[in-house]
């Protein structure tokens, strides 16, 4: 038997990536309790930031910038708020990332926003932001912010052509984001031609891809529906007869989540994007499957503590 000379592992995953988790504020004290397990659970994996969101109108914004704060003081994980330009003057807007300079936040994750619930497409508000490039210069005169921004792979469903959304998402890169965080996709390809025409497009900014592990196969339908997300047949394949099998499907969503890292990793991409949706367990079984060990990471904080005792 041929015997391999590097683990299979890291054959497959030669360069660990860095990752980063998105989570959203919890409306009960049985979700915040959930929350703060899965921050804990998944702080380990050491990412470079992890992202709060706003609900739908921006309805859940005092409870985002209380979580984000908290993340900050009580867990020492660096936090991106997410702002929007729904339901809000600039001047609302603004006030917000004043409040977020001053507590010590300095990554924010800028959309334009869904509308509220029933309400249709989005119009601006009275006095607020009309697009997301707007509010990226918008928060970039407030303070400067590191800011994310997204992307469609699929284009956006507003968007009037894939080109108009490649424009925009070039005027989000000229105020001032710092990278892309693409909605989620499952076939690698479309994130491959993506990327290959924001270049094209003048984007240089990085372009981190959005990764949604798959807990519940017809949860992610209408997510896609909603979004413009295609859901390949191949993978609704793999979750065929799982309706009423969750730890065996749990262990099929890891491997798809786990491949199509690997394919993305194959084609040069080294960081990763995971919605979480607030629960830890599979998202921490994909870190450890693209070769993320917390022991390591502790080891390695150590050895530079013990490099540098003052910390400087």
């Amino acid at each position: 038997m041929t015997q391999l000379s590097t683990p299979w592992d890291q054959q497959a995953f030669p360069v660990h990536p860095a990752v980063s988790f998105e989570f959203f504020p919890p409306s009960t004290p049985q979700l915040q309790k959930k929350l703060w397990q899965a921050l804990e659970r998944l702080a380990p994996m050491a990412p470079r930031f992890v992202s709060v969101t706003y609900g739908a109108g921006g309805s859940t914004r005092e409870r985002t910038h209380e979580t984000v704060v908290a993340i900050e003081r009580q867990l020492g994980m660096r936090p991106a708020a997410h702002l929007t330009c729904v339901g809000a003057s600039k001047t609302e807007v603004e006030t917000v990332a004043q409040r977020y300079w001053q507590a010590g936040i300095r990554h924010v994750v800028a959309l334009r926003g869904d509308p509220p619930e029933g309400a249709g497409r989005f119009t601006t508000h009275p006095g607020g932001y009309s697009c997301a490039a707007d509010l990226v210069a918008g928060l970039k005169r407030v303070a400067d912010f590191e800011i994310s921004v997204a992307a469609h792979p699929e284009v956006h469903p507003d968007a009037r052509s894939p080109q108009a959304d490649l424009e925009n998402l070039k005027r989000k890169q000229d105020a001032g984001a710092a990278r892309g965080i693409t909605q989620f996709f499952f076939d690698v390809q479309v994130f491959l031609r993506f990327r290959d025409a924001a270049v094209k497009a003048g984007v240089s900014m990085p372009l981190v891809p959005g990764i949604l592990p798959v807990t519940n196969f017809q949860q992610v339908q209408k997510f896609s529906a909603r979004c413009g997300a295609s859901v390949p047949a191949s993978l609704a394949r793999q979750f065929e007869g799982l309706d009423d099998d969750p730890e065996t499907r749990t262990l099929v969503a890891a491997h798809a989540a786990g491949e199509q890292c690997r394919l993305l990793q194959a084609e040069g991409v080294h960081e990763f994007h995971f919605y979480t949706l607030n629960r830890a367990e599979l998202t921490r079984a994909i870190c450890h499957l693209l070769g993320i060990r917390a022991a390591a990471i502790h080891n390695a904080k150590a050895t530079r503590a013990g490099d540098n005792p003052a910390g400087n």
